[in-house]
């Protein structure tokens, strides 16, 4: 053996009872699992996993990797909390095919990424323009984790129609120009990408600073008639339709329902955002639970919600949000660049009635809550307001908390800083949410948003709210089924082969230290972002609760420390191609 992880508390994966075992590893693949002394040779290096888990490395597929994994291709963020396998290409979003400048401008307002650092990037280093040759670029860099990949709607329609054509509400896709989209759908199944990812919300804006900066994404402007030709190509396959619903209304999740069923017709695996328990709609996950179940099990769909396993927080800095592209208000202020201009259209009383007319309206959808109660006000030159709500605030003032919050803005720009809660506040329904059937856990959005939100340790919060559970006495979850949940289960569904911990089946697993998963889980910290320019990002970190991450029989992690060869050496992430059926 090469190496050897000794005498842990063994999960396979697949959902069942854990074993006291010993498992080996052989050139990357797990060669034994034993409950019996392993032989060791000289080399062989040994782990003692005393007291620990030993799970199949974890999958995150929802993330925003693809701009990350081409300056840090160790993706280390992910890794360090037992990762070991991520998909890229979400939201219609991919940087597989198209110019350097529309993929900037499609990709980096959206998910709140540093423009200047992507595009030039990208300027410097893309030198593919076809499917395979991007899958093959990935191949070559020294990965950290596997990786594996959507088609995203939104690049494939530019690239095909043109990038302001295909942001013309007035133009339709020629025939011929569906048969190309059709064409490179057919060939990347071909190729090995998991399916297809399209995007209907229409507050996910294009950047950059060209006359489209503003303008939903291209994949917003398709009629359903324009996806239902590209998932007919998914049914045959058996591949996945991956889509971001009007979070806003709610009301086209059913096209998505509808979609996935299977009545006359073979069945389209379909996966949308997100099941959760939102301030704003309090009920809507368990009204979502049952039309799920509906679908699955009376209408043939296969149909499953993404969830996070743990409360879902954001921070801003000043009014850079992606919920403020909810209303023409807010959508207004993150279209000027300009921070200036920005704080000129803050004070102007004409929009400042207009803000507070839509953010009051109690009739508009809503995801976000606006309620200027539910916040923290965490930094801020004005030493005063630290620490308060902007509801506070605006008591303390005598004023409404609409032109506290935007005089803040205004003056102070992206050097106020606030917190606020958006869903997935309360236990017991959260636990709900984790147990229900119909979801798949994951919706991380890693490498994305990265002032905003930090989740990349969800695997280890879902593995704890299981622990503290079954301490209390009140288990919703098995720690086997858990792991299933966070490993084979995603793999399986998806096509990946990945997630489970077997004779014979690539080496990568995760030894977890149960005591570890504690309260430093949820704590907060702000990193700087490798070969990103200084930029700093939002993490959390916890390297008590994980002890080791093996990626291909490599240690990715070393008594909760990044092995140095990660993302310089190749050898322990591939490309990952789905599976044919």
């Amino acid at each position: 053996m090469d190496l050897i992880v000794e005498n842990g508390l063994v999960f396979d994966g697949l959902g069942t009872a854990p074993r006291q075992a010993h498992v080996g590893i052989r050139e990357g693949t797990v060669a034994a699992i034993s409950e019996a002394p392993l032989p060791r040779a000289p080399h062989t290096r040994v782990i003692d996993a005393t007291g620990h888990w030993v799970t199949p490395g974890f999958i995150d597929f929802h993330t925003h990797y693809d701009a990350e994994v081409e300056l840090a291709p160790s993706l280390s963020e992910s890794v360090r909390h037992g990762v070991t396998t991520v998909v890229v290409g979400s939201c219609s979003l991919s940087l597989a095919v198209g110019t350097p400048e529309d993929l900037a401008d499609m990709f980096c307002r959206v998910e709140a990424i540093p423009y200047a650092t992507v595009r030039t990037l990208l300027e410097e280093r893309k030198q593919w323009d076809t499917l395979g040759g991007y899958l093959e670029h990935l191949d070559a860099l020294p990965l950290g984790p596997n990786v594996a990949s959507f088609l995203g709607h939104s690049a494939l329609r530019a690239h095909v129609m043109g990038l302001h054509r295909s942001l013309d509400s007035g133009v339709r896709p020629a025939e011929d120009e569906l048969r190309r989209m059709e064409t490179l759908v057919r060939e990347g199944l071909d190729l090995g990408y998991l399916g297809l990812s399209v995007q209907t919300l229409k507050w996910d804006k294009m950047g950059g600073s060209r006359d489209i900066r503003s303008r939903p994404l291209p994949s917003t402007y398709a009629r359903w008639s324009e996806y239902r030709r590209l998932t007919r190509l998914l049914r045959e396959r058996g591949r996945v339709f991956q889509g971001v619903p009007n979070i806003s209304t709610k009301v086209n999740v059913l096209l998505f329902l509808l979609e996935s069923m299977g009545l006359g017709r073979k069945t389209l695996k379909t996966s949308v955002i997100s099941m959760m328990d939102p301030r704003a709609s309090r009920g809507i996950h368990r009204t979502i639970g049952v039309l799920s179940r509906v679908a699955n099990r009376l209408l043939g769909a296969d149909f499953r919600w993404q969830a996070l396993p743990e409360v879902f927080d954001l921070w801003a800095d000043g009014i850079d949000l992606v919920v403020f592209e909810e209303f023409g208000a807010g959508a207004a202020a993150l279209h000027l660049q300009d921070a200036a201009s920005r704080a000129d259209l803050l004070k102007d009383p004409e929009y400042r009635a207009r803000f507070r007319r839509q953010w009051t309206n109690r009739f508009l959808p809503r995801a976000f809550h606006r309620d200027f109660n539910e916040s923290r006000i965490l930094q801020c030159p004005d030493a005063s307001v630290v620490g308060k709500s902007f509801a506070q605030v605006a008591h303390e003032q005598g004023r409404h908390a609409v032109d506290v919050f935007l005089d803040l803005v205004a003056t102070h720009g992206d050097a106020l800083r606030w917190y606020t809660v958006m869903a997935n506040d309360r236990r017991e329904e959260l636990e709900r949410i984790c147990r229900h059937p119909d979801i798949l856990v994951g919706f991380s959005d890693a490498g994305a948003h990265l002032r905003n939100m930090a989740h990349y340790n969800f695997p280890l919060r879902l593995l704890r709210l299981v622990r503290e559970a079954e301490k209390r006495g009140e288990p919703f979850m098995s720690t086997e089924r858990a792991v299933h949940r966070l490993t084979g289960e995603i793999g399986e569904w998806f096509g990946l082969d990945a997630g489970v911990l077997a004779e014979g089946r690539r080496a990568d697993l995760t030894v977890i230290n149960p005591e570890g998963l504690d309260a430093k889980l949820d704590e907060v910290a702000e990193a700087p972002m490798e070969n990103f320019g200084g930029f700093v990002r939002l993490v959390r970190r916890n390297d008590a609760a994980v002890k080791a991450v093996l990626i291909s029989g490599r240690e990715a992690v070393q008594d909760g420390g990044l092995s140095p060869a990660l993302g310089r050496e190749r050898g322990f992430g591939r490309v990952l191609r789905a599976r044919a059926t």
